[in-house]
């Protein structure tokens, strides 16, 4: 198992839960986009912990003969984050129909 496979895998289980009530909204986004607000407060947790887990990933690589090593490391990572989570990178975009941009 690969550094990325297992920090993965060690991401999804200390937080299953977090993951596990994502799961359906980011589906229902993904059909219908009529869950906007809970996909953004639900998704930027799950972000959080994402990026949290990609840094402890690449922590101390960035310096130096390894940077290169770290930016692909964190690409494999969030590839597989995509893989679960295909629109995980709309997560904080608000499209412009959303009522926090309606008008006043």
């Amino acid at each position: 198992m690969t550094k990325n496979d297992r920090y993965f895998q060690l991401m999804s289980e200390k937080h299953a839960e977090l993951f596990a009530a994502f799961d359906p909204i980011h589906q229902q986004f993904e059909k219908n986009r009529s869950n906007e607000d809970a996909f953004h407060n639900e998704g930027q947790k799950v972000v959080d912990v994402i990026r949290s887990w990609e840094r402890r990933l690449c922590s101390g690589m960035e310096r130096g003969q390894h940077a290169q090593y770290s930016q692909r490391l964190a690409e494999k990572f969030w590839t597989k984050v995509k893989v679960r989570y295909p629109l995980i990178e709309m997560v904080g975009l608000k499209s412009k129909t959303s009522s926090s941009f309606g008008t006043p």
